[in-house]
């Protein structure tokens, strides 16, 4: 009897990305209330994270907002960012982090799985590096697996992928 299959994943497009952090600070360097802060937004892709400086928390917070507008509109997941707290920076300025989830991590894959295994359905789950693959017979049963996994808050950002049904 064939087999079907997906995989849950959490994977962000970088390029996208890249022209939501260019926009954003194309609308910082003419906006009228962020232009004299000397305020930056920069995307280190080897990294995967976005680096945002402000000169004091106020404009840092209205920095990120743009971004997080430019990404929206990009239709890049809010939920697939991780804030880090602002660190102080030379010249009594400010820094923040915010790095760009790709790939589940651990201990979510792990609430997944035991989610799914909950669920008494006839489906296998597994972790497979830093996604999970769920097969089953049944497509109906793949589709309640899918349901039950967006219904349930992990407060990352998952996406079904590699859906191969026979």
């Amino acid at each position: 009897m064939p087999t079907n299959s997906f995989d849950i994943v959490s994977r962000i497009d970088l390029q996208e990305v890249n022209n939501a952090v260019h926009q954003a600070s194309k609308e910082i360097q003419t906006r009228y209330d962020l232009k004299s802060t000397h305020s930056s937004i920069e995307l280190d892709e080897a990294e995967s994270k976005i680096v945002v400086k402000a000169p004091d928390d106020f404009t840092r917070r209205s920095v990120v907002e743009v971004l997080e507008q430019k990404l929206v509109r990009r239709q890049v997941p809010l939920k697939g960012l991780v804030h880090a707290e602002p660190q102080p920076a030379a010249g009594s300025s400010l820094v923040q982090q915010i790095r760009l989830q790709q790939g589940i991590p651990m201990e979510k894959a792990r609430e997944i799985v035991k989610l799914i295994k909950n669920a008494k359905l006839k489906v296998q789950s597994s972790i497979q590096g830093d996604q999970v693959r769920v097969s089953g017979k049944k497509l109906d049963d793949l589709q309640s697996v899918m349901a039950l996994v967006k219904e349930k808050d992990f407060d990352i950002h998952l996406e079904f992928t590699n859906y191969r049904g026979n």
